[in-house]
């Protein structure tokens, strides 16, 4: 799928490839998600293991990326979205959740927000849930 912004310029969406993570951990370093950066390898692993994974390239470049997974059916949870700084405010990241959605259109999309990201997705209409979270040390 192809978005075109107001400039003319063209961004593609497509499959994450695994040559990809150079560049998504590189936006990894510039957003300073550090729990990802340090953990580089599990970010890897993760990107491996995920069934929903595409990438936004423009001039050959990944600009941002959707990473998530989905039984297919019911749910489609995304795990990160992210789009360099650079190119927010363009509605990349809305066409990204929106491309990712269409390939699993049986899905609820359901994701966790920040404090930053929050207004975000409620300015997209996603209603707001409670959630829990815990790591196996925190046990």
């Amino acid at each position: 799928m192809e978005y075109i912004l107001k400039s003319g310029e063209v961004i593609k969406f497509r499959l994450y490839k695994d040559e990809d993570f150079v560049q998504v951990h590189q936006l990894n370093i510039q957003e300073e998600w550090n729990n990802l950066v340090e953990k580089k390898e599990d970010a890897r692993q993760a990107w491996v293991n995920s069934n929903v994974k595409f990438v936004a390239i423009l001039n050959e470049k990944i600009i941002g990326y959707i990473r998530g997974i989905t039984d297919e059916n019911i749910t489609l949870f995304v795990c990160e979205l992210l789009i360099g700084s650079d190119y927010r405010g363009l509605g990349i990241g809305t066409s990204l959740l929106k491309f990712a959605h269409q390939k699993f259109p049986k899905t609820r999309m359901e994701l966790l927000g920040s404090n930053t990201s929050y207004t975000y997705y409620e300015n997209l209409k996603f209603r707001n849930f409670q959630g829990f979270r815990k790591t196996l040390v925190e046990w």
